[in-house]
């Protein structure tokens, strides 16, 4: 496996487009340690080893927990009993995200560098009071309103005054200039492939813009979601990503990111979410019925398999 240096150094060429890589097919399930496994998350890992199967290849199991606030030990745990329960298996050791921040910051170190991040101050509240409409504003593809730019014009010598006096502070990527950027360095569009669509893959044109000047990093924690999972990627070779359809548009700001370091592309899989009857998703947030909980009331492996959604069960009783 690739030291994380090996993963950052690509980045002094960043301005290679694309290359496509014929390399073993390897995909992964990566859980936040923040709560019990639903059966969401079951679908997810096994749709994973189903992709990886069917290519020949390799599944991983990787733990986010960079959510240093809310990553419990005892989650891990019960991630490895419960897929373990269901019959999965993958290799060892587990990559742990809180073991790579030296990675994590290396590489926000190199948009610090080139002048494609910077600090935000700004709280929740001063967002949306800088805001004149809410109804009207125009909102990220998570839901988010779309960041209105108060610290980005911020003066340098205002920039070192606040960081020196230690405040909170967020990095945040400057779209505009990571978009000038890939234009002037890359020398086509940013694409990537998305394997579960009607009509079989695509290949889709990456549209970053809608997510606005995104959070990287916050000062306490060298990373955000979007910054750690493409590197994580690349350091584990994933050629795939097969995650829900909740996670689609992320593909569009991570193949940005790709493109910023120098990181190679893995095609994407995005599955259906898992409903109940009405529809509705399941999440941990609402208190679906966990893995372990099914296990708890006496449920057997194979029953709880049968409750996912085809193709890996008849989700009857969801």
């Amino acid at each position: 496996m690739k030291e994380p240096s090996d993963v950052i150094a690509p980045s002094i060429n960043r301005a290679a487009p694309r290359v496509t890589r014929f390399a073993p097919f390897v995909t992964r399930f990566a859980p936040s340690p923040n709560g019990w496994l639903h059966l969401g998350h079951a679908y997810s890992a096994l749709m994973g080893v189903q992709q990886a199967e069917a290519a020949g290849g390799r599944f991983l199991l990787r733990i986010e927990d960079i959510d240093i606030g809310r990553a419990r030990p005892h989650f891990i745990d019960a991630i490895y009993q419960d897929l373990a329960w269901l019959g999965l298996e993958w290799p060892e050791p587990v990559l742990l995200q809180s073991t790579r921040f030296e990675a994590y910051e290396a590489a926000l170190k190199i948009l610090r560098d080139t002048d494609l991040v910077y600090p935000c101050w700004a709280t929740r509240r001063e967002i949306l009071d800088a805001i004149p409409d809410p109804a009207t504003w125009p909102r990220d593809p998570d839901g988010a309103p779309l960041y209105p730019g108060l610290y980005r014009d911020l003066p340098d010598s205002d920039r070192k005054r606040r960081m020196w006096e230690g405040t909170n502070y967020a990095w945040r990527l400057d779209m505009k200039k990571a978009l000038a950027w890939v234009e002037k360095n890359i020398s086509e569009p940013l694409t990537f492939q998305e394997h579960n669509l009607p009509g079989g893959p695509q290949t889709l044109n990456a549209e970053p813009a809608a997510y606005g000047d995104v959070v990287l990093a916050r000062k306490d924690v060298p990373t955000s979601y979007h910054l750690a999972v493409v590197l994580d990627d690349a350091y584990q070779n994933i050629t795939q990503v097969t995650r829900g359809q909740d996670l689609a548009p992320a593909a569009h700001i991570h193949r940005l990111l790709q493109a910023l370091l120098g990181l190679p592309t893995p095609d994407y899989f995005h599955h259906a979410l898992v409903r109940d009857t009405q529809g509705r998703r399941l999440s941990k947030q609402a208190g679906d019925n966990g893995v372990r909980e099914l296990r708890q009331q006496g449920r057997s492996a194979q029953e709880v398999l049968a409750l996912l959604p085809p193709p890996l069960g008849t989700g009857e009783s969801l």
